[in-house]
């Protein structure tokens, strides 16, 4: 960033997706597909399918939803004049579905064993922008989509009835002691 606040010209930048943001926004885990398949040229929707994969142990969805959502920036970019190893920055919101899809890359191919193809995803991130690693742990864990429980429970084994008989009596109290 210059002092200005505008991108050097080394620094490349997606191009904002407010509609994307709020579909998703608005969207459940189980229909982030569906924004998808509305925006299918959005990074930003497949780096947030690939989470949601990612957050349900689904490796290979996660790696594949990534894979694209890397394609797709780095189209984007390209077509803007970014070349790769240039710099783009966290700080420019839309670049971060770029970022946080290298990582995903990165996670997935790591969990498949594809160690070449997980250590040329980290350069890649490091290389857009070093910061970015330490900002997606911070920020965008897989934990916050913790998959949650939809079928019902069994019902608890302990019982909910109230003892009967008198609370003065002692003796039917279980497990009550006795004065002798």
């Amino acid at each position: 960033m210059t002092q200005d606040q505008t991108p050097d010209a080394a620094e490349a930048v997606l191009a904002d997706e407010p509609e994307v943001r709020q579909a998703l926004s608005e969207a459940d885990r189980g229909h982030v597909a569906g924004v998808v398949a509305e925006h299918a040229s959005s990074p930003l929707a497949w780096v947030a399918l690939a989470d949601v994969a990612d957050s349900e142990s689904r490796v290979l969805d996660a790696l594949a939803y990534a894979v694209v959502a890397v394609d797709l920036a780095r189209e984007q970019l390209a077509a803007s004049g970014w070349s790769p190893g240039e710099r783009v920055p966290w700080a420019e919101e839309a670049n971060r579905a770029y970022l946080r899809a290298l990582d995903a890359e990165r996670r997935a191919a790591e969990r498949l064993g594809l160690h070449d193809r997980a250590e040329r995803a980290a350069a890649d991130l490091a290389a857009a922008d070093p910061e970015a690693p330490a900002r997606i742990a911070s920020e965008f864990t897989p934990t916050q989509l913790i998959p949650v429980i939809t079928e019902p429970l069994p019902p608890h084994p302990a019982s909910t009835d109230a003892p009967a008989g008198d609370p003065s009596d002692e003796s039917a109290a279980p497990g009550a002691a006795r004065e002798d």
